[in-house]
């Protein structure tokens, strides 16, 4: 029992970490072990999230048949609860890698915006398109041909496909969808958590007292008061801490988006083993049925408790966040939406051959006139994000499982 005991409670760091759940087991705890992981295992939703799962009698898998090294695939989304035909797009992306040890991990974010290839996908009859931005993957993924309704499931493994073929990761050991109004309810189960902002953040969706604001004709295309996020030390409730993690028009762009996601998760594992909410068996379990609600996992047919045990050795001390970097990615367009400089007047300059004029000095000013106009006006037109040099080296050391070696040349990238 005491082995068991030790077991979940280390497991329990690692759904914080991921954002699975929360898990709290204490000396002081109301039921035991076994009823807690079943009460918790029954509150998450699993789903074939990797379409090859096969129907039919099969012998039942072991929990020491999870060897590392593993890569668990994490995507967040933003449903709309009230729009039934709602189709998602993952806006976080989220790879843990684990060794062959499975006592320690590296935890790294790709940008929503990272251009890749989205392979072709029969289930959805999607065609597939070589440059596209990441994110959008899960939406073509997701829809179903005939009815209006998504299938986030399906999205997922579009998702997971795109992933492994611009990774270079030929297999997902585990994924799961977490649903970013879960991490609302998980904080606030918490009582909140203390978060150091590192810069000035002005929320493009929120007023300062939580309500959505206004869409409008505007460069993000909201109006009105904004809540705002000073540097420095903050207690936030569930919606600000989410609210914060989520912007990206902010110095950095997405990059800098990934380093709050980053703050946001170490802030919840700080709260979540503090003696405040260890020693509150009421508030564990609050905590627990918050995170599992929020939460549609694959194991690839093992349960979350074959993964409690498996990586029992896990703990947060001994996952890294790692930074990737990069930058935008676009070209030159035509603009077709401004008019030349001299304006357009319906006056027929266009195959005016100036014969009635009788003045060559005019005809010469005309045909300068006519090169001014005729030369197009250009813009700049984004077109998503690419990973330098480093991050994609890292990539590939994740593919080859070789991952340790690579950050010992470069510490830089581990978060600090």
């Amino acid at each position: 029992m005491a082995k068991r005991w030790r077991a979940a409670a280390r497991w329990a760091r690692w759904s914080v970490l991921v954002g699975t759940a929360l898990m709290m087991l204490s000396g002081a705890s109301l039921v035991t072990v076994d009823r807690v992981l079943a009460r918790y295992e029954s509150a998450i939703h699993s789903e074939d999230l990797f379409g090859d799962q096969t129907p039919g009698r099969q012998a039942p898998p072991r929990p020491e048949d999870i060897k590392g090294p593993l890569n668990i695939l994490l995507a967040g989304i933003d449903p709309r609860h009230n729009d039934p035909f709602w189709i998602p797009r993952a806006d976080s992306i989220l790879v843990m890698h684990i060794p062959a040890g499975l006592d320690r991990g590296y935890l790294f974010s790709l940008p929503r915006d990272l251009l890749v290839a989205i392979p072709p996908f029969a289930k959805s009859g999607y065609g597939g398109n070589p440059a596209d931005k990441l994110a959008h993957a899960m939406y073509f993924g997701s829809m179903v041909p005939g009815d209006r309704r998504a299938n986030h499931a399906q999205g997922f493994e579009l998702l997971a496909a795109t992933v492994s073929q611009y990774t270079g990761i030929a297999r997902f050991d585990a994924g799961a969808i977490i649903d970013f109004s879960g991490f609302k309810d998980v904080i606030d189960a918490l009582g909140g958590i203390d978060m150091m902002v590192d810069e000035r953040v002005a929320s493009i969706h929120l007023e300062p007292d939580g309500d959505p604001r206004d869409r409008g004709a505007s460069s993000t295309g909201y109006v009105g008061e904004q809540m705002v996020y000073e540097p420095g030390l903050r207690h936030f409730k569930g919606w600000q801490a989410l609210d914060y993690a989520r912007q990206r028009y902010v110095t950095g762009g997405d990059y800098a988006r990934q380093r709050h996601q980053q703050q946001l998760v170490r802030a919840m594992i700080a709260k979540a083993f503090s003696d405040d909410v260890l020693g509150d068996p009421l508030q564990m379990d609050t905590v627990l049925r918050a995170a599992g609600s929020s939460l549609t996992f694959s194991g690839r047919g093992h349960g979350v408790i074959d993964w409690a045990f498996a990586l029992q050795d896990l703990r947060p001390s001994t996952v890294h966040m790692v930074k990737l970097a990069g930058g935008g990615v676009g070209r030159y367009v035509v603009d077709k939406g401004k008019g030349d400089d001299e304006g357009d007047d319906g006056g027929g300059d266009d195959g005016d051959d100036g014969g009635d004029d009788g003045d060559d000095g005019d005809d010469g000013d005309k045909k300068d006139d006519k090169k001014k106009k005729s030369k197009p006006k250009m813009k700049y037109q984004y077109l998503g994000e690419q990973l330098d040099m480093y991050s994609r080296q890292f990539l590939a050391s994740v593919a080859a499982g070789s991952v340790e070696n690579f950050v010992a040349f470069h510490p830089e990238m581990l978060g600090k």
